[in-house]
C-alpha cells in the first residue's frame, strides 16, 4: 500500500486500464478511494470500476476508482493499492513522503540533483538522498570501456596461443635439423651462430603473422563501414605496431628453442641424437 500524489503516473509513465485516478480534489478532502495495480486487482478480483467496487484496509472501505495497467519505470506498482497522500494522513497518520518521482530533461539532472534537495527541505538538505541518472556520455563510456577490456583480454588470450604456436614449431624444427646444426657447428659455427638462426627464423614467422593479422583487421574494418555508409577512421601508428608485435612475439617464443639447438653438441648432432 502506497501514498502517492495525483501526479505520481505522469512521473512513472503509467497509464490506466480502466476508471481514473485520484486528484487534487480526492486528496485534499481526504477521501477513501484508491487505485489498484493491475495485479493487485486481479489477486482481489476487481475488475470493472463503473459499479463503484470496494476493498477494506483494515475496517475501512475505499472505492476502487481505477485500475493502473502499465507503469514503465515503477513495475513494483503493478503490485500496490495506491491512496492519495491526504487520505493516508487523515486514517494512518502519515508523517510525510519518503520518495519523490521527477521527471526531468534530458542531461539535467545533476542540475536538479543538486537543487532537490534544498527545495524539498530547506532547513536541512542533506537529509534527502538524491539518485542522479548518470548521463548518456557515461553510461557510453563505461559501455565501450567494458568492450575494450574484453577485446584487450581475448587479444592477449591470441596472442599467448600464437605464442605457444610458434615455440611449437621452432622446437619441431630444431629436432628435425639436428643433423644440420652439427654440421654447422663442426664447420666452425659457434652456439651464437645457430641461437640467432632460429630466433630469425621464429621472428619472421611472428612478423607474417603480425602483418596478415593486421592486414585482416584494416580489412574487416573498411569492409564494415563501407557496409553500414561509415568513414573508415584507421590508426596507422596501431597498425604497424600490430604487425611489429607479431615479430616480437615470434622472438619470445623462439627464444628457448634457440637455446636448446645452441646447446646441442656437434657430434652428438652429427649422430643425429640430441643432448
Amino acid at each position: 500500500m502506497l501514498a502517492t500524489t495525483p501526479g505520481l503516473l505522469d512521473a512513472v509513465r503509467g497509464t490506466i486500464a480502466t476508471g481514473r485516478y485520484f486528484d487534487a480534489g480526492h486528496d485534499a478532502r481526504a477521501d477513501r478511494v484508491v487505485v489498484l495495480g493491475a495485479r493487485a486487482a486481479q489477486r482481489l478480483g476487481v475488475w470493472r470500476v463503473d459499479r463503484q467496487p470496494s476493498i477494506f484496509i483494515g475496517e475501512r472501505p475505499y472505492t476502487v476508482i481505477g485500475i493502473v495497467d502499465a507503469v514503465q519505470r515503477r513495475s513494483d506498482l503493478l503490485d500496490a493499492v495506491l491512496l492519495a497522500v491526504g487520505t493516508a494522513r487523515a486514517d494512518f497518520a502519515l508523517p510525510g513522503l519518503e520518495q519523490a518521482q521527477v521527471t526531468i530533461a534530458v542531461g539535467a539532472g545533476p542540475v536538479v540533483g543538486e537543487q532537490a534537495p534544498i527545495a524539498l527541505d530547506p532547513t536541512t538538505p542533506e537529509a534527502v538522498d538524491v539518485q542522479v541518472p548518470p548521463p548518456p556520455s557515461a553510461v557510453g563510456g563505461q559501455v565501450q570501456a567494458d568492450i575494450n577490456a574484453i577485446f584487450l583480454a581475448l587479444g592477449g588470450v591470441a596472442l599467448l596461443v600464437g605464442g605457444l604456436g610458434i615455440a611449437n614449431v621452432t622446437l619441431l624444427s630444431v629436432r628435425e635439423r639436428i643433423g644440420e646444426i652439427g654440421l654447422r657447428r663442426a664447420l666452425g659455427a659457434t652456439t651464437r651462430d645457430v641461437a640467432q638462426q632460429f630466433l630469425v627464423e621464429s621472428a619472421v614467422i611472428g612478423l607474417l603473422g603480425g602483418l596478415v593479422g593486421a592486414a585482416l583487421g584494416v580489412l574487416v574494418v573498411v569492409v564494415v563501414s563501407v557496409t553500414k555508409e561509415w568513414t573508415p577512421v584507421l590508426d596507422d601508428v596501431a597498425v604497424v605496431a600490430s604487425a611489429l608485435l607479431g615479430g616480437v612475439i615470434g622472438l619470445a617464443a623462439g627464444t628457448y628453442p634457440a637455446v636448446k639447438a645452441a646447446r646441442i653438441e656437434p657430434i652428438a648432432a652429427l649422430r643425429g641424437v640430441a643432448q
